[in-house]
């Protein structure tokens, strides 16, 4: 196996069938994951999926990611079906399709075991993104004491979700530089899914907002480093680490919690409501077309 191979292989130790399938099953078992998947949370739920099966399939017997069948997929799947829901079972059938169908490609196994197996059904009807009203969103941003870093933080990127329509990952991906005057006007730069960027000006609260954000923490000279961040322990002060997503996550239910909203909200809130709830407040980026 090559040295680059190896160094993979110790950091992320493989599943069993795969070791016992050899080195070239091994070696496309990595570059599945390292080549073909670019969203950094499909290659973790695939992963998870994955590493899940082929555990499972070591329990039952299977030696190696060359023997196993039609029958193994189907009745992990319904095994599946027991305890998590439609979609989830849906997504982690699609991770194993996919990673045999790259398997077949590169002749490591004769056919796709799992392309004969059928997913739980599944439609639906109304989208489950709750979805805050104009009032709700202004208080929520109203509620947020600004008078800490962390207070300018939080408002400045909730508000971009909302006036930008950006997903969470986007805007947490974002640089300082990302934010940028162009035509006497504020400006954000977003790279959404499948490598797309997206420019734009800002809404005058969403301007309002970062430009406090900027100037009340000192990012202004750090042009290159992430836009929104941590809290360094005990100080209270940025540090110089993006914000996980899960940390975000957290700070959206903290602070709706204590606005004294009801909607159960998470990160994709934001985004459902700017798309659907078009008025005075949060009409965005219709501002300038």
């Amino acid at each position: 196996m090559s040295e680059a191979a190896l160094a993979v292989r110790s950091s992320s130790p493989l599943p069993a069938v795969v070791i016992n399938a050899g080195e070239r099953a091994s070696v496309r078992f990595l570059e599945f994951f390292a080549s073909t998947i670019r969203n950094p949370n499909t290659r973790r739920a695939y992963a998870h999926a994955v590493g899940e099966f082929l555990t499972w399939c070591a329990q039952v017997g299977v030696i190696s990611i060359t023997a196993v069948q039609p029958l193994h997929v189907a009745t992990w799947i319904e095994l599946q079906t027991q305890t998590l829901s439609a979609p989830t079972v849906k997504l982690r059938l699609a991770a194993i399709r996919h990673l045999l169908d790259w398997l077949v490609i590169g002749q490591v196994v004769p056919h796709n075991p799992a392309a004969s197996v059928r997913g739980p059904s599944h439609t639906t009807r109304k989208g489950k993104t709750p979805v805050l009203d104009a009032t709700e969103a202004r208080q929520l941003l109203d509620s947020i004491d600004v008078s800490t870093p962390i207070g300018l933080r939080d408002r400045a990127l909730i508000a971009l979700m909302v006036f930008s329509f950006a997903r969470v990952g986007a805007a947490l991906a974002m640089r300082v530089e990302d934010v940028y005057i162009q035509h006497r006007r504020l400006w954000v730069r977003l790279r959404e899914k499948g490598g797309k960027q997206h420019e734009m000006p800002c809404h005058h609260t969403l301007e309002i907002y970062l430009h406090e954000y900027l100037e009340g923490v000192g990012l202004d000279t750090d042009s290159k480093g992430p836009l929104f961040r941590t809290i360094q322990r005990g100080t209270g002060r940025l540090s110089t680490t993006a914000l996980p997503q899960a940390n975000a996550y957290a700070m959206v239910t903290r602070r709706a919690l204590a606005a004294g909203i009801d909607t159960k909200i998470g990160n994709h809130t934001f985004r459902a409501t700017g798309i659907t709830k078009v008025d005075p407040f949060v009409k965005t980026a219709f501002d300038w077309i």
